[in-house]
């Protein structure tokens, strides 16, 4: 069995997703973000304060190299500008089958406007950077992806039936 990760914007729902499925289908889960985290022994936020976003977007390319060379069957979910680089498109797709969460600019402003450790978020009128974001990545993820699930309107119980009925 392939490994199975989830991509998709912030708010989203990948780590959430990728947890709740960990336990329905008995698999490992990781999550690239608390990976790098764990690694540097220190929060995202503090990352990209102290080295940089480029710093933390070569931390993470470092990451999916690393998880190439492990064995078995995991959920992975990455953290949202993962996908932005050409290199971690084609890692993505060599380390399993790759779900793209899709949710539009409103659905993630309501599951983030609280969360002050969204480093790309801070600053004034969240909701048109969510906006810009997004349509500047959409195209990534969709590149990246092998299925496509509207997360819109869904509870995390359809979003992980779809998930199910797409694994191959």
């Amino acid at each position: 069995m392939r490994n199975v990760i989830l991509i998709g914007f912030m708010g989203s729902g990948k780590t959430t997703v990728g947890f709740r499925l960990s336990y329905r289908l008995r698999r490992t889960v990781i999550d690239t973000d608390k990976e790098i985290e764990r690694e540097e022994q220190r929060s995202i936020s503090d990352i990209f304060a102290t080295d940089g976003e480029a710093y933390f977007r070569d931390r993470e390319t470092m990451c999916l190299r690393k998880l190439l060379g492990s064995t078995g069957s995991q959920i992975i979910s990455v953290g949202g500008g993962l996908p932005l680089r050409q290199e971690n498109r084609k890692l993505l797709r060599e380390l399993g089958q790759v779900f793209y969460l899709c949710a539009d600019a409103e659905t993630i402003y309501e599951r983030v406007k609280y969360d002050t450790t969204r480093p790309l978020l801070q600053g004034d009128n969240p909701q048109e950077k969510i906006r810009t974001l997004l349509a500047q990545r959409d195209g990534c993820y969709k590149e990246a992806a092998d299925v496509i699930i509207d997360v819109n309107g869904k509870n995390f119980e359809q979003i992980m039936c779809e998930i199910e009925e797409a694994i191959v």
